[in-house]
């Protein structure tokens, strides 16, 4: 049985496993949202964001390249910039909501609060199976340690990247120097 997304695209392309990810992502923003009493348009904000952030993530090459317009970037890379350029074309508003989900796998420096959610969902979502005890401590921090939080997961992705041996991307880079600066 799939996963039910309330309000998940029609041309959405993800898998059992990834929609039921969203599933869990949406869950925790609510939940933070909640806790934090942010208005009805932030929260609805941060719940259209945690659904559509992978709604192309098991698209195939020529649809990412084609709607994210990139030609270069890795294949793990376009999922997010692809599904912001397919909600903007069918006239998401939310510049927010968009940057959230174009830049949600690299950071960017100038996400609002919308964005800097959507990063620590995904990472600190109960379904992922490494540092289980680390990312639910963090988890339940969100509503009042929002921004240490965020400079915790930051610093927790980059980690990862540079142990995988990885390369960092200049919006991965840029958020991390904005994470210091503040």
């Amino acid at each position: 049985m799939r996963p039910e997304v309330p309000g998940w695209p029609a041309w959405g392309e993800a898998s059992e496993r990834r929609r039921a990810h969203v599933a869990r992502v949406v869950a925790l923003l609510a939940t933070w949202a909640q806790a934090m009493r942010i208005d009805a348009a932030e929260a609805a904000a941060w719940r259209d964001a945690g659904t559509w952030h992978d709604a192309l993530r098991d698209a195939d090459e020529a649809t990412l390249r084609a709607w994210s317009g990139d030609v270069e970037a890795p294949i793990p890379l376009l999922h997010g910039p692809a599904a912001a350029a397919r909600l903007a074309a069918e006239g998401e508003p939310r510049a927010g909501v968009l940057e959230a989900i174009r830049w949600h796998t690299v950071g960017a420096a100038d996400w609002d609060r919308t964005g800097q959610a959507l990063y620590m969902a995904d990472f600190l979502e109960p379904g992922r199976g490494f540092l289980q005890a680390e990312r639910a401590f963090l988890a339940r921090q969100v509503p009042t340690a929002f921004a240490d939080v965020f400079r915790q997961v930051v610093r927790l992705r980059l980690e990862w990247t540079l142990r995988e041996g990885k390369p960092l991307r200049a919006p991965t880079v840029a958020l991390w120097n904005q994470v210091c600066a503040s």
